[in-house]
């Protein structure tokens, strides 16, 4: 599996299926979420509203994955993902953790050979930046064991220079 980091705008990522930073309601919001649901289009969340209808009437849970069309998007999928908020009294990373597997198992169920990736909960959900790139840096390399060379390149979309900062030192650790 090849990672790579192309920071800038998720919506733009030429890859096979995008992740969208949702929140549990599937039906947009702010950051990574708005932007994915402006740029993609009604598809995306007349999809998403038919989710909400059938399989998840209460909303996502934090950690699982689902995925949609990417409506107007260069992908041909979005994978919707909760993250969690942080917390610094109790431990979220292993749903965090999660966050980044089941988009991987998602992506190799859907036949997706390139998925792009934001900082998942890294914004207004507060993770830090450098413990969220290195949660996302170690769950996609231990996932390659898990799921093989199915999705053969992930690549990394950080926001801005210091979550690129982030990123790259956590790959070329």
């Amino acid at each position: 599996m090849d990672i790579e980091i192309r920071p800038g705008d998720i919506t733009t990522a030429e890859t096979d299926a995008i992740v969208n930073a949702a929140n549990s309601g599937l039906l947009g919001g702010g950051g990574v979420d708005g932007a994915i649901h402006r740029a993609g289009g009604p598809e995306i969340l007349a999809a998403c509203r038919e989710l909400r209808a059938t399989s998840f009437p209460d909303g996502l849970p934090a950690g699982q994955a689902v995925a949609t069309t990417a409506g107007r998007l260069p992908a041909r999928w979005v994978i919707h993902t909760v993250g969690p908020v942080h917390s610094a009294s109790e431990d979220r990373s292993a749903t965090l953790a999660s966050c980044y597997r089941e988009s991987l198992r998602v992506a190799a169920g859907l036949g997706a050979r390139s998925i792009a990736f934001p900082a998942i909960s890294a914004g207004v959900y507060g993770w830090p930046m450098d413990d969220a790139a290195r949660l996302a840096v170690q769950t996609v390399r231990e996932s390659v064991e898990e799921l093989g060379e199915t999705v053969g390149t992930v690549v990394f979309v950080p926001f801005g220079e210091a979550a690129e900062r982030a990123f790259r030192a956590r790959l070329e650790a």
